[in-house]
């Protein structure tokens, strides 16, 4: 073990302290006021974050002590466990801000959709690893996308459709093994038109559509076939019909909230005291701290309290306003060089086993990362997922520690497979 010691990756551990400990300083901070209490008293925010992140650090040091094997044999254990976790959560759980995500037992609180994070991550990693899988295979496809599917589906009926779309992570690490790359591009093409389907007439937009199948067959192929005109045929069908549902999915499967602020993002409506006002306050608190920040504790704004939720999803904007545009690209680039880190230590993994869950891990923390700071920012509807190791929160440190740390502890013992 003292030799396993001496592999592990350091600077990841390091990345990771810094962001926890950078994160418990902004979380005192959003929350402080006349009065406020130490940041190390319990009675704050900030001291209760503290005693997450000491509890984090036990559950790291107990990981890095775990056989990696244990990760490997346990991964389908693990993901059924916290699979009937997520359907216990159905009956079990309280509403907290329209969800019902959160099971409570006395004063205690927890998640489960945080931990189905990296359960799926080790299931579909252990599914990856199997020595006769082949992507030609329409079962192969179908079993990977169910792992996924399983708990994004459990979480989507807690109505956390945030928490449900970051599984769509997962994804992305499916195409470093093989999958075709035609199905990112059918799920950018499917976001493109379901977008454009609000904002423009949906005959214009199937014209458009017509114009695009001509212009593939009749400029772009230099030699067409019976099959290439009906493969045109086929996707300008299916398109049409994706078009015209998207007026049903809006209306019958988002709820009121979400397409209010799908609204507000698109520009067809502008509620700045209703479902805007949080983006709003949000860019207001950021743009006033301008180059170099009004200095930490001094954010006017965030002491006023005009940001709803600023601890936990909209922490990104005492960042803004306190550290200003510097510390604001310092903390960006600290989670983009773990990103980078994580996907070289990914690519360096013997194991297949090792390797996708590298790649599952660094999937996950991007977009978390691109979807926390784009909702602040204005650019992506509020969605309400937090920001990696930073936002307050118990389930949400100690299911990001468990994540990071599985892998750090994998990558100690690279060279072995599972």
């Amino acid at each position: 073990m003292y030799q396993e010691r001496l592999k592990i990756d350091w600077w990841t551990v390091a990345l990771w302290a810094v962001l926890a400990l950078f994160g418990v300083l902004n979380i005192y901070s959003a929350t402080y006021g006349d009065g406020q209490m130490s940041l190390f008293s319990f009675k704050t925010f900030s001291g209760k974050q503290l005693i997450w992140l000491g509890a984090a650090v036990v559950v790291a040091v107990m990981i890095l002590f775990t056989e990696p094997r244990f990760f490997s044999n346990g991964a389908f254990p693990i993901y059924a466990v916290v699979m009937l976790m997520l359907v216990a959560t159905l009956f079990l759980a309280v509403t907290v801000n329209g969800g019902k995500s959160w099971i409570q037992i006395g004063s205690f609180r927890f998640q489960p959709t945080e931990f189905g994070k990296f359960a799926t991550a080790l299931a579909l990693a252990k599914y990856m690893s199997a020595i006769d899988l082949d992507w030609k295979q329409l079962h192969t496809k179908m079993v990977a996308l169910l792992l996924i599917a399983i708990p994004a589906g459990l979480v989507f009926l807690q109505h956390d459709t945030g928490s449900a779309l970051v599984f769509v992570a997962f994804v992305l690490p499916l195409f470093r093994e093989g999958l075709s790359g035609a199905i990112l591009v059918v799920g950018v093409v499917a976001i493109v038109l379901f977008i454009l389907a609000l904002l423009v007439n949906k005959y214009i937009l199937v014209g458009a559509l017509v114009l695009v199948a001509l212009f593939y067959l009749f400029v772009w192929l230099n030699k067409r076939s019976a099959k290439d005109y009906w493969r045109a045929i086929g996707i300008l069908a299916v398109c049409t019909v994706f078009v015209f549902s998207v007026d049903f999915v809006f209306n019958n499967v988002l709820e009121p909230h979400q397409r209010e602020r799908i609204d507000v993002l698109l520009g067809k409506t502008e509620d700045l005291r209703g479902a805007g006002y949080n983006q709003h306050q949000s860019k207001i608190a950021i743009g006033s701290g301008g180059f170099l920040g009004k200095g930490y504790l001094r954010g006017t704004l965030t002491k006023a309290d005009f940001v709803p939720e600023q601890h936990t999803d909209f922490i990104f904007c005492t960042v803004g306003e306190e550290w200003g545009w510097v510390g604001s690209s310092i903390l960006v680039a600290l989670y983009v060089v773990l990103l980078v880190r994580l996907v070289n230590m990914a690519e360096r993994q013997r194991s297949t086993f090792s390797r996708f869950y590298g790649y599952s891990v660094a999937s996950i923390l991007f977009v978390h990362l691109f979807v926390n700071v784009g909702m602040v920012l204005g650019l992506v509807p509020v969605i309400g997922i937090p920001l990696p190791f930073f936002s307050y929160g118990g389930s949400s440190m100690l299911a990001f520690t468990i994540l990071l740390f599985i892998f750090i502890r994998l990558d100690a013992t690279k060279n072995q497979l599972y």
